[in-house]
């Protein structure tokens, strides 16, 4: 393989050519949210659809790129340890794991039987400790995050950071090859972890760089 990429940056590419130049298992750990392909707020039968769509999510085009089994392979290889989200999605690519992790996005709004937001989110590790669950409210507009929201299916900087001090430690190299909006670089800024992220959509990139450049990460 090729030479150690630099850390610490945002890399504007496609991830799978990008992990080719990574050594195997420089990495301590990948921590990412890959698209699932399940088109976000469209929702089923008319439950959950935006009525006026925001165009700046809508021609990113940040869902098109669907992780493929040589992407899981090589994020695989790359590191030691993964922390994958919506891996309940790719089964057919992850092993059974003792770890998985539950968001709990405590979905208790009162919208009738057919509710639009999920409850919780699952993330596949490849840990061999028991489940872990977090708890930080995520419905619509109703959530406890500080955040800003520029990407569709955008994390809180909480979750992740709480995520990051349980599963890693201090100069730790982290990669997200599906960075969206920068928000795993953003953590790893805040609580001294190394990272790299990888994102396709240029306008992403420059969001996550502005997001890095910010004097309060949020």
């Amino acid at each position: 393989m090729g030479l150690m990429i630099e850390s610490n940056k945002i890399i504007c590419g496609d991830c799978l050519e990008a992990m080719k130049d990574i050594p195997d298992k420089s990495i301590d750990l990948v921590l990412t949210d890959p698209p699932y392909g399940k088109q976000w707020a469209r929702g089923k039968h008319g439950i959950g659809k935006l009525k006026n769509k925001n165009e700046k999510f809508e021609n990113l085009n940040w869902d098109k790129k669907i992780p493929t089994k040589k992407m899981f392979d090589e994020m695989f290889r790359v590191s030691k340890n993964q922390i994958i989200f919506g891996g309940n999605y790719f089964t057919e690519f992850l092993p059974p794991s003792n770890c998985w992790i539950v968001w709990d996005k405590l979905g208790d709004l009162r919208l009738g039987k057919q509710i639009p937001f999920a409850h919780c989110e699952l993330a596949w590790t490849s840990f061999n400790k028991t489940v872990k669950k977090y708890t930080l409210r995520s419905q619509g507009f109703i959530n406890d995050t500080q955040d800003i929201r520029v990407h569709p299916t955008q994390k809180p900087s909480e979750l992740f950071m709480s995520i990051i001090e349980d599963f890693s430690e201090e100069n730790d190299l982290i990669l997200d090859p599906f960075l969206g909006s920068g928000t795993t670089a953003v953590a790893c800024k805040q609580l001294k972890r190394n990272y790299i992220g990888i994102e396709i959509s240029p306008e992403y990139c420059k969001i996550a760089e502005e997001r890095l450049r910010q004097e309060i990460l949020l």
